[in-house]
């Protein structure tokens, strides 16, 4: 496959959720889940729509171990940019040029369909010299029926999707009862329409060994380093997911003077019927009731260990609300907390008093211990 690294920097104009994986995270990733699952792709068909593998690495991923998968057939989609007037974002690659099936006239027009099923080189291996492309009719846009159809034959659908696409690409997946592994923003976290999918765990965070926090290192381009807020997400069972998060006692929390700043004991909102987490490690093992903890707790999240009840938010979607702050008392909190004229939005999240001042937290997942 020709190299096309040198030929990125002539590329004028990219779309701002246009970012590509590193080959080692994408492996990172899928090694958890194969620990967990050694057979986990055994003849099964994978599909990774939204991924030219001239620019993208999960193709690649998953053509090079094709035969230590012992996968059935790979599948891949690319996107047609300049069917939308998205100019200069296409370049022809010697990959597809030496292709028998190349027709300049399509390449900026047409999506493609790559598949790798068997050996086409004639050396015993089924690996990415075996990967061939045929143009689709439309520009390959996932919602299309093409690309439907594919989705329908596929088993896995594995990618990172353009991030703006997040809440219909996963329900475009969910609709096909696919299982899944792909990168959304930090923020599809709190999507209305993601949400309640994390709740009932019909989602949930990936693995995310090579997430630095929480954000994954990717290229754009013109093959810069680019640090996004991310992760992965799926409905593929891996082993952290069932790993019980150690806690402490109520009475215990004086250990971590240093992370709860001081507190010696558990702050209650204002305005839900639950205690203040501030940090994951503090959550305590002999609270009953609800809880308001981090949304970086969903990576230590264990369905067996904890319940999901909802979210502090605007909306009150799932009942927990004990109170709604006026107009007229947002604007005089804020004149307390900052001392001039200005609105606090106390409905947003939770809020606890500390010196008489009303204090808005960050956003807050509720939970409660499964008995």
């Amino acid at each position: 496959m020709g190299n096309i690294n040198s030929n990125l920097t002539n590329a004028k104009r990219v779309k701002n959720d246009e970012f590509f994986t590193q080959y080692y995270d994408i492996e990172k990733e899928i090694n958890a889940y194969l620990e967990y699952n050694p057979n986990l792709f055994k003849n099964k068909i994978v599909l990774c729509p939204c991924d030219d593998p001239e620019w993208s690495n999960f193709t690649k991923y998953f053509a090079q171990n094709f035969e230590r998968l012992k996968l059935k057939k790979l599948i891949s989609t690319s996107y047609a940019f300049a069917s939308k007037g998205i100019k200069g974002k296409y370049l022809i690659t010697t990959f597809e040029r030496k292709n028998k099936n190349f027709e300049e006239k399509k390449v900026e027009i047409k999506g493609k369909n790559f598949t790798l099923e068997k050996d086409i080189t004639g050396d015993n291996h089924i690996d990415i010299a075996d990967l061939d492309y045929k143009y689709l009719d439309g520009d390959g846009d996932f919602r299309g029926e093409e690309v439907t159809k594919l989705r329908n034959e596929a088993d896995f659908i594995i990618t990172n999707p353009p991030f703006s696409l997040i809440r219909e690409f996963l329900s475009w997946i969910l609709e096909g009862e696919k299982q899944f592994l792909v990168i959304g923003n930090l923020n599809t976290i709190t999507y209305k329409e993601v949400f309640p999918l994390i709740k009932n765990n019909k989602v949930w965070l990936g693995d995310n060994k090579s997430s630095k926090g929480n954000s994954m290192t990717f290229k754009d381009i013109f093959n810069n380093n680019v640090d996004v807020a991310s992760k992965w997400f799926t409905n593929i069972d891996h082993g952290r997911r069932h790993q019980e998060l150690p806690l402490m006692t109520m009475g215990d929390n004086l250990k971590y003077n240093n992370k709860m700043k001081g507190k010696k004991s558990y702050e209650n909102y204002d305005n839900y019927n639950a205690i203040e987490i501030s940090f994951t490690n503090t959550i305590p093992s002999d609270y009953k009731g609800i809880m308001g903890v981090p949304i970086s707790f969903l990576d230590k999240y264990n369905p067996e260990q904890f319940e999901i009840l909802g979210m502090c938010e605007n909306v009150d979607l799932y009942r927990l609300k004990k109170k709604v702050y006026t107009t007229s008392e947002c604007k005089e909190a804020y004149l307390k907390k900052f001392g001039k004229s200005g609105t606090y939005d106390l409905n947003a999240s939770g809020v606890v008093t500390r010196n008489n001042i009303q204090e808005k937290v960050y956003q807050r997942i509720l939970i409660k211990h499964k008995t």
